[in-house]
């Protein structure tokens, strides 16, 4: 397992794709070593090797929801499966995490290996000669950004996690503590965001109209819900920091309306996730880019629907939407397509409501809603629901949508109603364009939010538009339902409403209720992952 110590031991120059590098290679290196780059970044070629590892890294550990932040199954939107091969995902979804789970490991390597990456950028490429300041900034701004990024995923996730900032070993380091991670958090990103540029030009950093790597408007809208976390639990900075997190989302709104920016909302909500949009989606602000038969780094479609679906021989049934959160999901194009609307089970054409269960001798394992967002074709054409023989396999090549500017427009409007400060008008329009797209064409939904609604309303409803735009979409958003939840401290809140788990009226006459069970007592450690055995036997700091 590549943890922390493997990851961070020397490897020699040889292997250019230095984070790339197998298990075996990592087990084998001379820990007392440094990273050698006296003869690298020597030229520009150096400096884009340098900067496509990094992207490797973001992209190889964002291939499936092991890597990409299946901690988010922590919140209301997803379960999982009562057994088979899920118990690293269910040890998660009922709060009673192993310091031996596989699952956690193998997130918590991924995000040691980015951090890797970018400080290998940070502490080098500057001294690249023949390059220009600004590509030299842009390549660094990136590397800033990235390891803000992999350290938010800590501070979320873990809590308090070494903090390392130079390409070093270090047996007995220390656990810095969460307010000093936000501290390096914030610094970063201010750093990647006068160092990026608005908008790139040339390829690859720019390809079919929009931005592949980290932009300026990127780079705002993370730190305007960092804002928003720091603001809520632990750290309960309150007021103050929901006002940064207004301010700074709303430079991102402002740029994008005066064109600085191009993102803009698209007009159906079935087009934020489709393959018309995938490779030029204005509303993405941050995306992880795949290319199917050019790329050997592909995404995983099957993890997000049922093993007894019809659909390519079924899904994987890692996860499946909880049933409340879809109960209580506004109907509209957003709900349509966000879950399957109908299914039909193997060895049928039928197309069935995800509550039936037609054969009682042999009873479904699973009956649940499920995500459709993440589901593709074989083909590239649009997945459709109705047709049980359409071709699937495990890989894809769908846009892991990490920020998207309806996102920041909920933020704004939360940022505004918790700090009680700012325009009600702005925000409540800005809310409005949200829900009046989720709603559909049916004019009599359109303009639900009302400029008279109180500042707490308001924070409320935005709160929950933002947790309906990216319900069960976990696949490194920075920020999932669950994450919405951990800040406003709700988490313990749903614990106990599925420790209780209520059969609930889905159709008429018709009851469900969730296949996992969650026991036990609330304390707040249940709120973290646990850090793995794997590290904290090698550095004691590290236990739980």
């Amino acid at each position: 397992m590549k943890t922390i110590y493997r990851i961070f031991k020397s490897v020699g120059l040889a292997l250019i794709a230095l984070w790339m590098v197998s298990c075996q290679d990592l087990l084998t290196e001379d820990p007392k070593g440094q990273l050698a780059v006296t003869n690298f970044f020597n030229s520009k070629g150096d400096l884009d090797l340098a900067l496509n590892g990094m992207y490797s890294k973001v992209a190889s550990d964002m291939y499936a929801n092991i890597w990409a932040g299946f901690e988010s199954v922590m919140g209301d939107d997803i379960s999982t499966h009562p057994a088979a091969n899920k118990q690293g995902l269910r040890e998660v979804d009922t709060y009673n995490v192993s310091d031996n789970n596989t699952w956690v490991t193998e997130l918590w390597g991924a995000r040691w290996r980015l951090v890797k990456a970018a400080n290998f950028i940070i502490d080098n490429a500057g001294r690249t000669p023949e390059v220009s300041q600004e590509e030299k900034d842009a390549a660094i701004g990136q590397a800033y950004y990235w390891r803000a990024y992999s350290y938010f995923y800590f501070v979320m996730a873990w809590g308090e996690v070494p903090m390392v900032v130079k390409d070093e070993i270090n047996y007995n380091m220390p656990l810095a503590t969460v307010p000093e991670i936000y501290e390096l958090i914030v610094s970063d990103l201010k750093k990647a965001e006068t160092m990026v540029p608005a908008n790139y030009t040339k390829d690859p950093y720019a390809r079919n109209g929009v931005n592949i790597a980290v932009s300026q408007g990127a780079v705002k809208a993370t730190l305007a819900y960092v804002y928003m976390a720091m603001a809520g639990w632990p750290l309960n900075k309150g007021t103050e920091y929901y006002q940064l997190a207004a301010a700074k989302a709303k430079e991102v709104i402002d740029a994008a309306k005066k064109g600085t920016y191009y993102y803009k909302l698209l007009p159906d909500y079935k087009q934020v996730y489709s393959m018309e949009y995938n490779k030029n989606n204005p509303e993405v602000l941050l995306g992880v880019y795949y290319n199917l038969g050019i790329d050997a780094l592909t995404n995983a479609p099957l993890a997000d629907f049922l093993a007894d679906y019809a659909y390519g021989g079924g899904g994987w049934g890692d996860t499946n939407g909880e049933i409340k959160f879809w109960y209580d999901f506004p109907e509209g194009s957003r709900k349509d397509a966000s879950y399957f609307p109908k299914i039909i089970l193997k060895n049928e054409t039928k197309l069935r409501d995800w509550w039936e269960d037609p054969n009682p001798e042999a009873p479904r394992v699973v009956v649940a809603p499920c995500f459709m967002k993440k589901v593709e074709t074989t083909t590239g054409e649009e997945f459709d629901y109705t047709n049980p023989k359409i071709s699937m396999n495990q890989n894809g090549e769908k846009t892991h949508q990490i920020i998207r500017l309806a996102e920041v427009y909920c933020w704004y409007a939360e940022a505004v109603g918790r700090s009680k400060t700012g325009s009600i008008t702005e925000a409540v329009n800005l809310l409005n364009e949200v829900r009046n797209r989720a709603n559909g064409s049916v004019v009599a939904d359109r303009d639900i939010y009302k400029t008279t609604m109180s500042y707490d309303d308001l924070a409320e409803a935005a709160y929950n538009e933002h947790g309906w735009e990216i319900a069960g979409y976990y696949w490194g958003n920075i920020a999932t339902r669950a994450r919405d939840m951990f800040r406003m401290n709700r988490i313990k809140d749903h614990f106990e409403y599925r420790k209780l788990n209520p059969e609930i009226e889905v159709a008429p006459g018709v009851f469900r209720k969730e296949a996992v069970s969650v026991s036990g007592t609330w304390n707040d450690s249940k709120m973290y992952l646990s850090r793995p055995f794997v590290d904290s036997s090698i550095n004691p700091n590290l236990k739980n």
